[in-house]
């Protein structure tokens, strides 16, 4: 019976050892793909800081980064586009104020745009490299239209005062002119909700006219994208510039603020279009295929200052990455003071001062393929 019973579990045991293992299902770690961005401090010829820009968007022109300064910046930084050196961090010029064209002064938000309006965000047209488009935010520090203009331009869809699409152009001279406006309108099924400074704060275009758009929140506290066929007759009329929203995978969240503060368009060496979208309050660069056939990637960032003769490396508590655009394999990011959280930054003390200055830096960063895949 012993010898009966050790055959049948012998048997068993080679049976066992002979048939097919269970499928066994190993999911990787999922791969860190936190970058750290170093950046230098924007300075003149003469070594001085920014003082206080409030730097909004980021673009190329002429092989130079160029920036804008919104409605809270010091006075003399407003209404002019400032050109700095992606190698070596140098202020090398401003423009001259920005003039208006007739059309511009003729329109309902002349008395707006001529004082300290809220310009965010910038995008250079491809088909035009002589003209670039700026935004409007907060308008709530101006005076109200005119009633008949308020009449005209009260369905907003959004705040009370309607957010502007602006169109600048270079002049033979380099000087810059605001040529065109027009108001914009979110359709009421998108619940936008009215938040005057939680509004459009990224733009970029893609080659064939089509206009980004960046909200920070809707009514829902989710950011969202949205955009704008610019095409030649578009500045032509007097009406709202309804935006479409196109069918993209944004990240949703279920608490917190989560804004998107820059807006940049990126062609991959596949031929494939991709939205990078700073999200400041998360420190995470967003990866937004254009087609919506794959999720947001995001990319956790680190924000460093660069040694320098007073200063050895160090990271930034709060950084507000607010521009960026890339120059063939490199990001470039600049970021907008935000006077609040920007002290915590100075863990240095010869550094103290350009942070009460709230002087800005440009941060430089290697395009890496895993951020596509």
């Amino acid at each position: 019976m012993f010898k009966y019973v050790t055959s049948t579990v012998i048997m068993t045991m080679l049976l066992s050892a002979c048939s097919e293992p269970a499928d066994v299902v190993i999911t990787p770690e999922p791969k860190d793909l936190t970058e750290v961005a170093v950046g230098k401090w924007i300075v003149d010829e003469n070594g001085n800081v920014m003082f206080d820009p409030q730097t909004s968007g980021l673009v190329v022109m002429n092989d130079m980064l160029v920036t804008i300064a919104d409605a809270s910046a010091d006075t003399a930084q407003q209404l002019k586009l400032h050109h700095i050196s992606p190698a070596t961090a140098m202020l090398v010029s401003s423009s001259e104020r920005f003039s208006f064209s007739q059309n511009v002064r003729r329109s309902c938000f002349y008395n707006y745009l001529n004082e300290e309006p809220d310009l965010e965000a910038l995008a250079v047209d491809p088909r035009d490299p002589n003209v670039v488009y700026t935004v409007t935010e907060d308008a709530t520090r101006t005076g109200a239209l005119s009633p008949r203009c308020e009449t005209k331009y009260e369905d907003t869809g959004s705040t009370d005062y309607p957010t502007l699409l602006v169109k600048l152009t270079r002049k033979d001279n380099g000087a810059f002119e605001m040529a065109g406006v027009r108001p914009l309108q979110f359709p009421v099924e998108f619940e936008v909700g009215n938040f005057p400074n939680d509004g459009i704060e990224g733009l970029t275009m893609a080659n064939d006219g089509t206009l980004y758009l960046a909200l920070e929140k809707d009514k829902a506290a989710q950011p969202r994208i949205f955009s704008l066929n610019i095409d030649d007759d578009f500045f032509a009329s007097k009406e709202f510039a309804t935006v479409d929203e196109p069918d993209l995978q944004l990240p949703s969240f279920t608490s917190g603020n989560h804004p998107l503060n820059g807006l940049a368009m990126y062609t991959h060496s596949t031929g494939a279009s991709y939205l990078f979208g700073a999200a400041r309050n998360d420190n995470e660069l967003w990866v937004i295929d254009t087609s919506g056939s794959k999720a947001t990637k995001r990319i956790p960032i680190t924000f460093d200052v660069a040694k320098d003769e007073s200063c050895d490396q160090y990271t930034m508590d709060n950084a507000s990455m607010e521009g960026l655009v890339s120059i063939d394999d490199t990001l470039w990011i600049i970021n907008d003071p935000w006077e609040k959280n920007y002290l915590k930054n100075a863990t240095c003390d010869a550094h103290l001062r350009r942070y009460e200055d709230l002087a800005p830096l440009l941060f430089s960063l290697k395009i890496n393929d895993a951020w596509f895949e």
